[in-house]
């Protein structure tokens, strides 16, 4: 755990300081491979696209295991497999891109960037908040809890479930993708569900929770599996609603909008934090033990 603690923090440290080392993240390779199975169809498809890479990363640390100062050689492995799951593209670099946009027709464009699955995100603040704590669930949190808990392969396999599942340019029959995107869905659940809980320590209680329990209440048991994790869109919307009516309600709805852009962002921080700051307090008590 150790191993795994010091190579998120690197990771998450290189993305911060170099941003453009997203610029080799690309997923070229993955499209390839998913072209090359082209003459298979349905969910044999999917398991044959999703468990090479993921065997292969296995055997890889394997070998390592096998290297004397194995230790040292985990962790640059560790470290690179999580730089490539946090790409193609880094979130936090579109938040960057849509703050610092010259115009509003930049900005818009610029937004974009945070779907995952192809679907526009509109310009107001509860949009655009809800997009960015769906991006965040995918090529961070996501990776992250993942990665802690399985080991590399597990974090490898999340994102590229992710992208196989959402990504609509993948040129996939209709049952591969049907199963891409339930089986994408359900490595979500567990993180998504911890987001909520996070981010309502971090942001509005009663605002998240309540809007976490009205989804449950609302939908079928089983509605995540098919649609998603809506219940961290609602949490998120909730969260945004609450800090904008207890504004004047005349701020004009440009400034509104990357205000709560910039505390969404944030809070997302301080969530993360918090989840590494849990790790590290188990790291500590297996020393102590």
């Amino acid at each position: 755990m150790a191993v795994s603690l010091l190579s998120a923090l690197i990771a998450l440290g290189l993305v911060h300081l170099m941003p453009q080392l997203a610029h080799w993240r690309g997923d070229g390779g993955f499209r390839r491979w998913v072209a090359q199975l082209g003459d298979t169809a349905g969910p044999a498809r999917v398991a044959v696209t999703l468990s090479v890479p993921t065997a292969l990363c296995l055997i890889a640390l394997w070998l390592i295991h096998l290297l004397p100062g194995s230790e040292l050689f985990r962790l640059v492995f560790s470290t690179v497999v999580l730089l490539y799951c946090f790409g193609p593209h880094a979130y936090e670099a579109d938040l960057e891109a849509i703050i610092k946009a010259p115009d509003q027709p930049t900005r818009e464009a610029a937004a974009q960037a945070l779907s995952d699955d192809g679907d526009p995100v509109a310009w107001n603040a509860v949009a655009l908040g809800e997009a960015t704590a769906y991006a965040a669930l995918h090529r961070r949190f996501g990776v992250v809890l993942w990665f802690f808990l399985l080991g590399p392969a597990a974090a490898l396999l999340y994102r590229l479930a992710q992208t196989l599942g959402r990504d609509q340019t993948l040129r996939l029959d209709a049952a591969a993708r049907r199963t891409a995107r339930s089986f994408a869905n359900l490595a979500d659940w567990l993180p998504a569900q911890l987001m909520v809980f996070t981010l309502a320590l971090v942001g509005h209680w009663d605002a998240v929770i309540g809007a976490w329990k009205q989804w449950h209440q609302q939908q079928s048991p089983n509605s995540w599996y098919v649609e998603g994790p809506g219940f961290l869109g609602a949490a998120a919307r909730a969260d945004v609603q609450v800090d904008i009516e207890a504004g004047d309600g005349y701020a004009e709805e440009r400034i509104d909008t990357l205000a709560e852009l910039i505390r969404l962002r944030g809070a997302l921080l301080r969530a993360l934090l918090a989840w590494l700051s849990v790790v590290a307090l188990i790291v500590l008590g297996g020393w102590a033990a």
